[in-house]
C-alpha cells in the first residue's frame, strides 16, 4: 500500500551502475549483491535490462528466481520486443516490475530518436499498457525530463498513468538538474499531472555536476516518493545518486523531511565493500558515509572533542551504517563457523560448495601469514570464489622472474584446456616482463587500459590486490587477482581479464583467436 510518509529506494547499481566504464560484473557477482541488497532492504532491485544481451536476460532471470522479499526490476525500450523480454526474464520473481522508458526532450527526440511528439506519446501508451500484462507493476521514465517540455512532461505522464503505469519516474539523465530548479519542476509536474492516488512520483538524478544527492533530497520535499541511485553512486559518466548519501540524510535530518525508510542501515557499509570489491571502482576515503574516513578523526582537536562525547563531531554513528570494526582475529585455528560469521559481516551470502573452497584457500593463506584481515578474505573471495569459469579458460601454472638495474626477464607456463603454452619476456620491471611473456605464449595482443595495484591492509604482509582492464577492439573486461607476491597477483589479474575478454567477444559473436596487429602493445 502507498505510504506518504515513506521513501522508497529503487536500486539499479547491477543496470545504471554496471554501465561504469570498466566495470563488467558476471552473473555470481550480480547476485552477490542482489541477496546483499535484499539484505538491506531495498525496495526494487533493476536487475539488468534483459534485450540488451542474453547474459542480461539470464542475470534478471536468475535474480527473480532466487532473490526473495524485494520486487525484481527489468529495464525495456518501448519497443514490443524489449518489454516481452523482460516480462519473460522476471516470470519466477515473487513480485515483478517492468520499467519502461523513452526520451522525451527536444534533443533527444529529433536526433537520436527521429520521432515527433505524437508518436513518442503512441510508443509510451502501448508499450505501457503490454508491461501491464506481464509484470505485476509498471514503472514508466521520460528519459532526459529535466532538458524536456514541462507541457509535453505532464501530457505524456497523463497517458502513462491512464495506461497503468503506477510508477512515474523524472530523470535527471544528463545530471543538468540544480535542486531549487529541479523541486519547482518536480511539483509543477505532479500538479500537472494530478495522477490517481496511489501513483508513486521518481527521480532518478545523475551526477554530472555533484548535485546526484542534493536534487534528489529537493525532489523528496517537493512530493517524489521514489528515489532512484545505486551503492557508491556508481554508475555511467560522474555516476547516480548514492543510495547511503540519501538514506543517511533523511534519517539523520528527520526534523527537516519527517519522511521514513525501510532500509536496513546497519548493511549500507558491507554492501557498499561488497560492491567496490566485485566492480573494482574503489571508494575514495572522503566518501561521505561508507568512505574509510567517513568517522575517522585526526586533528587533535577533533579527537578531543569525540573522546568527550562522540556528537561533538559526528551527526550520525558508524553502527547506524554497519561500518563498526571487527574486533574477532582470524587465523589458522579459526574454525569455519567464525569465519562464516565475519563473512556474512562482510556483507557475502556462499552457499556450501563456495563455502567450503573459500575456507580451503584462508586455510592455505593462514599458512603464508600470521593474521589474515578483513581484506585479505573479501580479496579472496571475489577473486578466487566468485570467479566465474569463461570460456577459452587460461589457467596459471607456473612462473620465474628475474629484476636486474635496466632489464627484468620472466616465464610463464600456461595451461589452455590440457595444452601447455609457454614462452618468456623482457620488460621495465617483472611485471612488464610478465605480461610480455604472457601475450607471447597465448599469441594474443590485447591492449592494456588500466592496471592499478594496492595492499589489502596497512601490514607488511598484506596481499597485493591487483585490478587489470584490457580491451580488444570495442570488447573490454577487467580481471583481478590476489596473492602475496606482487607478482603472481599481477599475472593472475591479466589472465582473468583474458579469459573474460574471450567470454564478452563470444556473447558479442566476435572472434579474437587471430588479433589483428592493431591491437598489439
Amino acid at each position: 500500500m502507498f505510504d506518504p510518509d515513506r521513501v522508497t529506494f529503487f536500486d539499479t547499481t547491477l543496470r545504471d551502475g554496471e554501465q561504469a566504464a570498466g566495470v563488467n560484473l558476471n552473473a555470481v557477482e550480480k547476485l552477490q549483491i542482489a541477496k546483499q541488497l535484499a539484505a538491506l532492504k531495498i525496495d526494487v532491485i533493476e536487475s539488468g535490462f534483459p534485450a540488451s544481451s542474453p547474459g542480461d536476460f539470464e542475470c534478471v532471470q536468475t535474480i527473480a528466481r532466487e532473490v526473495q522479499g524485494v520486487t525484481v526490476c527489468g529495464l525495456a525500450r518501448t519497443k514490443e520486443a524489449d518489454v516481452r523480454s523482460a516480462g519473460e526474464a522476471l516470470k519466477s520473481a515473487e513480485r515483478s516490475r517492468i520499467h519502461v522508458f523513452i526520451a522525451t526532450s527536444p534533443i533527444h527526440m529529433t536526433h537520436k530518436l527521429k520521432m515527433t511528439p505524437d508518436q513518442v506519446l503512441e510508443e509510451a501508451r502501448t508499450s505501457v499498457a503490454l508491461a501491464g500484462t506481464l509484470a505485476d507493476e509498471v514503472e514508466f521514465s521520460a528519459e532526459d525530463a529535466s532538458r524536456s517540455d514541462l507541457d509535453f512532461l505532464i501530457r505524456i505522464f497523463k497517458e502513462a498513468a491512464a495506461a497503468g503505469a503506477a510508477i512515474l519516474n523524472i530523470p535527471d539523465t544528463v545530471g543538468y538538474a540544480v535542486p531549487e530548479q529541479f523541486a519547482r519542476f518536480v511539483k509543477n509536474i505532479i500538479d500537472g499531472v494530478a495522477a490517481p492516488q496511489g501513483v508513486i512520483y521518481s527521480v532518478h538524478a545523475h551526477n554530472d555536476l555533484g548535485l546526484a544527492v542534493a536534487n534528489s533530497l529537493a525532489a523528496v520535499r517537493a512530493g517524489v516518493r521514489q528515489v532512484e541511485g545505486t551503492i557508491n553512486g556508481m554508475g555511467e559518466r560522474g555516476g547516480n545518486a548514492a543510495i547511503e548519501e540519501v538514506v543517511m540524510a533523511l534519517k539523520t535530518r528527520a526534523d527537516i523531511y519527517g519522511l521514513t525508510t525501510g532500509l536496513e542501515t546497519t548493511r549500507l557499509y558491507p554492501v557498499s565493500r561488497l560492491v567496490s570489491r566485485l566492480s573494482g571502482v574503489v571508494v575514495p576515503p572522503n566518501k561521505a558515509v561508507v568512505g574509510a574516513n567517513a568517522f575517522a578523526h585526526e586533528a587533535g582537536i577533533h579527537q578531543h572533542g569525540v573522546l568527550a562525547h562522540r556528537a561533538t563531531y559526528e551527526i550520525m554513528k558508524a553502527e547506524d551504517v554497519g561500518s563498526v570494526p571487527a574486533v574477532m582475529v582470524l587465523g589458522k585455528h579459526s574454525g569455519r563457523h567464525a569465519f562464516r560469521d565475519r563473512l556474512e559481516t562482510l556483507g557475502y551470502q556462499l552457499d556450501n560448495e563456495q563455502l567450503s573452497k573459500a575456507f580451503d584457500i584462508f586455510k592455505r593463506l593462514c599458512d603464508e601469514k600470521k593474521d589474515v584481515t578483513d581484506g585479505d578474505i573479501e580479496a579472496i573471495i571475489s577473486d578466487q570464489v566468485l570467479a566465474v569459469t569463461p570460456e577459452h579458460r587460461y589457467e596459471l601454472r607456473d612462473y620465474a622472474v628475474g629484476v636486474g638495474a635496466g632489464l627484468s626477464t620472466a616465464t610463464v607456463v600456461i595451461y589452455r584446456n590440457d595444452t601447455e603454452l609457454r614462452d618468456a619476456g623482457t620488460g621495465n620491471g617483472p611485471i612488464d616482463a610478465a605480461y610480455n611473456a604472457i601475450k607471447r605464449a597465448m599469441n594474443f595482443y590485447p591492449l592494456l587500459e588500466n592496471f592499478s595495484i594496492r595492499a589489502t591492509s596497512p601490514r607488511s604482509d598484506a596481499l597485493g590486490e591487483t585490478i587489470v582492464e584490457l580491451r580488444y577492439g570495442q570488447v573490454t573486461a577487467q580481471g583481478r587477482g590476489a596473492a602475496t607476491d606482487v607478482v603472481k597477483a599481477s599475472i593472475q589479474a591479466y589472465i582473468n581479464a583474458v579469459n573474460r575478454l574471450y567470454t564478452q567477444a563470444a556473447a558479442r559473436a566476435i572472434k579474437i583467436d587471430d588479433p589483428p596487429e592493431a591491437n598489439r602493445c
